[in-house]
């Protein structure tokens, strides 16, 4: 179809969908459309991967399950994006933020606009790219038609790696897929709900290496519904764990739901397998992060979220206190009669540790990381980083070569 507008297509899609819009002309971006205020585009970390696809019609999903969907016609592609059905916490977007290399002084204005984005199912988008298909290639598509983007799944390995919970993760793959892909009887899902509740990532790592070939009860007729209905009863399991070892719960319970959703999505069963056990080792991850001791108490664990859901800011002891309804002082004391550590030292040690994630998997800027973390200067940065780990910050990285 000849002489198309195609800033007046996007304009009118996006006034109808609420969704930030884009139109790209031979790789370059000439256009761009959205009712909120974003001051830098959300879909900077995954620009090159999103216009890397070149069917007609596809989507792409990202590790924190924000979805893009693109339409290709010759040189020209329309990119439609970020949505999520189930709603990010802040400090998702606040990592989401500085991705995208969001100044200190924007992030806020950042967090709003992502907030006002309408959320919208995956097969709505798809219905949208399919009324543009149309329009753009004179072609009609249905939901059926549309073949799954997956290379995200390299995302979700890599955050997995990160967190070096599975060095071998692709060898587990092949030896749980040569036991005829994934079983479970009783007995397995109850170790593996337990590793998750205790949030023991190198007992769940041992369980796979030596996983036993049993078989699953009957869920449904053909095999790919098989491991799908499996995959919601792991999640459903694995969920619950994890809010018994301490996870929020509605961060345990909105994750389910999202990986839920992209489990459906695929039709490749070593796809929904990889899911599957990024999904388990991800809750375990969460939730070794927040215990300390075997058998924390619920303070620990309430000031352990409240922490990890501000990482990113200034932790103010008597805003935790306020929030978590407790008296700053009782807080404090009784806390350090438990894990033998001050509030202080705890919040500086977990700050210390996404630190030494982002040195080590990222290459931004020292400053960057810093202001990011909520420090007041890189210098006390530097102080604070050389304390808990006996490096300056640069040469922590060095030894990882970035």
């Amino acid at each position: 179809m000849d002489n198309i507008d195609y800033n007046y297509l996007c304009t009118v899609i996006g006034n109808l969908s609420g969704i930030p819009i884009r139109v790209f002309q031979s790789e370059k971006q000439v256009f761009y459309y959205t009712l909120v205020n974003l001051p830098v585009d959300p879909i900077t970390p995954y620009r090159d991967e999103i216009l890397a696809i070149g069917t007609h019609i596809g989507y792409f999903i990202t590790p924190s399950f924000h979805y893009y969907g693109i339409v290709n016609s010759g040189t020209v592609k329309i990119v439609i994006g970020p949505s999520i059905q189930t709603k990010n916490n802040d400090q998702t977007l606040r990592e989401l933020a500085f991705q995208c290399d969001v100044p200190a002084d924007d992030t806020e204005e950042f967090l709003s606009g992502m907030k006002s984005i309408v959320p919208m199912p995956l097969d709505s988008i798809i219905q949208i790219l399919c009324t543009m298909n149309y329009v753009m290639n004179e072609e009609k598509l249905g939901l059926s038609d549309i073949r799954i983007f997956d290379s995200e799944q390299q995302n979700l390995k890599a955050k997995i790696e990160e967190e070096q919970t599975t060095n071998n993760f692709n060898s587990d793959i092949e030896k749980i897929q040569a036991q005829q892909a994934i079983h479970n009887t009783l007995a397995l899902e109850q170790t593996i709900v337990n590793f998750v509740r205790r949030g023991d990532t190198v007992a769940l790592k041992d369980l796979i290496d030596g996983i036993p070939a049993v078989r699953a009860g009957i869920l449904a007729d053909d095999q790919l519904r098989q491991l799908k209905n499996t995959f919601i009863v792991t999640a459903t399991l694995v969920s619950r764990g994890a809010i018994r070892g301490g996870m929020d719960i509605d961060d345990a319970l909105s994750l389910s739901d999202a990986y839920i959703q992209k489990c459906e999505l695929l039709n490749n069963m070593e796809r929904i397998t990889n899911l599957l056990y990024h999904m388990v080792f991800d809750y375990a991850g969460r939730v070794e992060k927040l215990r300390i001791g075997k058998t924390p108490s619920k303070l620990v664990l309430d000031v352990t979220n409240y922490v990890h859901h501000h990482l990113s800011e200034p932790v103010s002891i008597e805003e935790m206190a306020q929030a978590l309804y407790m008296n700053r002082s009782w807080m404090a004391v009784k806390f350090k009669q438990e894990t033998k550590m001050t509030l202080t030292d705890f919040i500086l040690k977990e700050k210390t540790e996404e630190a030494k994630r982002l040195l080590r998997y990222t290459d931004k800027p020292i400053t960057a990381i810093s202001a990011y973390l909520g420090f007041s200067s890189q210098s006390h940065f530097s102080h604070v980083f050389k304390k808990y780990t006996n490096s300056l910050p640069n040469e922590y990285r060095k030894r990882y070569n970035y």
